[in-house]
């Protein structure tokens, strides 16, 4: 499983609007608003990284509203 946290940045007066709409998407399995240079920051779920990559692209940076991310991908240490 790949796991990415992914920081957030919306069009000023968009923020409550992209959240409602991130917490529409189903690979997100927790979201928080921020105070800073980003809004919002996501973690995601996904079977690879690829995947990670598709749902980033397509679930999340076409989101109206959305103007920058930056993914942060994680490991597990065993």
């Amino acid at each position: 499983m790949a796991i990415g946290f992914v920081l957030i940045s919306a069009a000023p007066t968009r923020e409550h609007e992209a959240y409602k709409e991130l917490s529409k998407v189903s690979e997100i399995v927790e979201l928080h608003s921020l105070f800073g240079e980003y809004d919002h920051i996501a973690k995601i779920e996904a079977e690879d990284y690829e995947k990670l990559a598709e749902i980033v692209i397509n679930k999340i940076r076409s989101i109206e509203g959305i103007i920058d991310t930056k993914t942060l991908t994680g490991t597990k240490f065993s």
